[in-house]
């Protein structure tokens, strides 16, 4: 008798959740735990707890749909690769060319 296996197809492919991709899950598993952490400070303040359920359910929903729109607009690795573009300068300027002919001098 014959076994008979199941392949796995998600073999070199990112894990996803929900439609969430990659860093994204962990973007809104931080989101998560920091909502508690907001909660739980200001139900210590003493605020009434239904205060802090909407707040946070509020900050929830918002944070929520940031981090599903930042997950459809860039994709896996799009918005890792949008902020480093952003820190590339846009201008270089050199005051001499000495720097191009420092490799031609080497040969």
């Amino acid at each position: 008798m014959a076994s008979v296996y199941q392949v796995n197809k998600g073999i070199n492919q990112s894990i996803e959740f929900k439609g969430l991709k990659a860093q994204y899950i962990w973007y809104l598993g931080g989101a998560v735990v920091a909502l508690m952490v907001v909660f739980a400070i200001m139900y210590i303040i003493g605020l009434p707890s239904l205060v802090c359920i909407g707040v946070i359910g509020v900050a929830g929903t918002l944070s929520v749909m940031h981090i599903y729109r930042l997950s459809h607009k860039y994709g896996e690795y799009g918005l890792m690769k949008a902020l480093a573009k952003k820190q590339l300068p846009g201008v270089l300027k050199l005051k001499s060319r000495t720097v191009f002919f420092l490799n031609q001098k080497s040969k």
